[in-house]
Order: C-alpha cells, then sequence, then structure tokens
C-alpha cells in the first residue's frame, strides 16, 4: 500500500453524528430546571470522555453532593426524545467518506466514549453499523479518554499498528489520546475550536469531513 495509512478509526460523537450539540442543549434544559450554573463549561470539559470520568467532572464543578446520577438520567430521557428511531442528525460528508473507504477497501473501526449499547443502537437506526469492521466503545476498556487506551484497541482488533492509523476526531480529549497512541489525529472540530494545543497535537485540522477524502487520498492510493 501507498504511503503510510492502512485503517482509519473514527470517533462517533460530534465526528459521525451531530451529537453533542444536542447532549449540550439536553443539559441546558436540565440546567434551566434545576438551577444548575455555567452547565456549558462542564459539558465541554466532558467532550470524548466516557461516563465515569464525566461524572467526575460535574462532581468537582458541582459538589460531592450533586446528584450526577439522577441528573444525568433527566437529561437521557431528553436526548432520547429527540434522537431515537434514527431521528439522530449525521455529520455532513459521513456517508460519503464511508462509503469511499468501504469501497477503496480501508480498514475502518471506531472507538467511542459513549457505552457499547447506545453506539450500536444509534449506528444501526443511522443505517452505518455495516461500514465499521471494529467497534470499540468506552466501557470495553478501563481508561478513558485523553487516554490512548481505546484508540489501541481499535488497532488491535484491526490487527494494524498504531502509526498506520489515522484517527478522525473532533475533541481535545481524542486528539490527545490518538497523539498518545502514536496515530495520525485528523481533527474535524465540531463544538470546541482549534487551540495552540490541538495545533501541535493534529497532523491536519480540517472544516469537514468532506475535506477528509482529499487528505486520504495520497495515502491510500494503492488500497
Amino acid at each position: 500500500m501507498a504511503g503510510k495509512g492502512e485503517a482509519v478509526i473514527f470517533d462517533m460523537d460530534g465526528v459521525i453524528f451531530d451529537s453533542e450539540t444536542l447532549v449540550l442543549n439536553c443539559w441546558r434544559e436540565v440546567a434551566e430546571c434545576h438551577g444548575i450554573r455555567n452547565i456549558e463549561i462542564a459539558c465541554h470539559e466532558c467532550l470524548g470522555t466516557n461516563s465515569a470520568v464525566s461524572k467526575q467532572i460535574f462532581l468537582r464543578h458541582y459538589g460531592q453532593d450533586f446528584p450526577y446520577d439522577e441528573y444525568k438520567a433527566e437529561m437521557s430521557e431528553v436526548f432520547f426524545g429527540y434522537a431515537s428511531g434514527g431521528r439522530l442528525k449525521k455529520k455532513p460528508g459521513v456517508e460519503k467518506l464511508l462509503k469511499y473507504l468501504k469501497e477503496s477497501g480501508i480498514k475502518v473501526a471506531l472507538a467511542s466514549s459513549t457505552r457499547e449499547a447506545v453506539v450500536k443502537k444509534e449506528l444501526e437506526e443511522g443505517g452505518l453499523l455495516g461500514y465499521f469492521d471494529e467497534i470499540v466503545c468506552g466501557d470495553m476498556v478501563k481508561r478513558s479518554k485523553p487516554e490512548p487506551d481505546i484508540f489501541l484497541e481499535a488497532c488491535r482488533r484491526l490487527r494494524s499498528e498504531p502509526k498506520k492509523c489515522y484517527v478522525i476526531e473532533d475533541s481535545y480529549n481524542g486528539i490527545r489520546a490518538a497523539h498518545a497512541a502514536g496515530m495520525h489525529p485528523i481533527m474535524v472540530p465540531d463544538l470546541m475550536e482549534p487551540t495552540e494545543e490541538m495545533q501541535g497535537l493534529a497532523e491536519t485540522i480540517l472544516g469537514s469531513l468532506y475535506d477528509v477524502i482529499g487528505y486520504l487520498e495520497p495515502f491510500y492510493l494503492d488500497a
């Protein structure tokens, strides 16, 4: 294979689905009901992390007696009220990119901090499940992003070396994790604008998923 790539690993929330915006809006609804201040700050810090880490972030912001589990369940109920049944909006260009990778014979995996049951349900309802050779979720590894565990496990399952894998991420924690794993991080920003740190850790920062095909093509000419 030409170039340095043989596999592409996707994050899900904010990359495949426009779910992070919806989650934030659902948290805003819950916050308004319960008088929770500055919910956006906590939510932004949680981007890319699994449920256990997200809980600790909320407790750090609002105190150890903050009823996170109760409010998270309330937020999830609101979220699925909007998103279930295939109504979760896909990010522009995602189906074109996945189809290109599939037709090119490039290995594709998903590495999402979201729970496996939710990930597979959303992918199936969105008609995207069949594009992925492997799926690794937040409840399948011990350490959350920004640690590299979930990406390394995806590589192991794909039987690919990290240095030959591209990762498509939107969150700071995801880019940190991909970089720590020794992969090629591609940042496609969603809620958070790239910082100087991200410019240093990401191999490239692209405006949309449509731009990813053009970026990857030179590395997959013989795919």
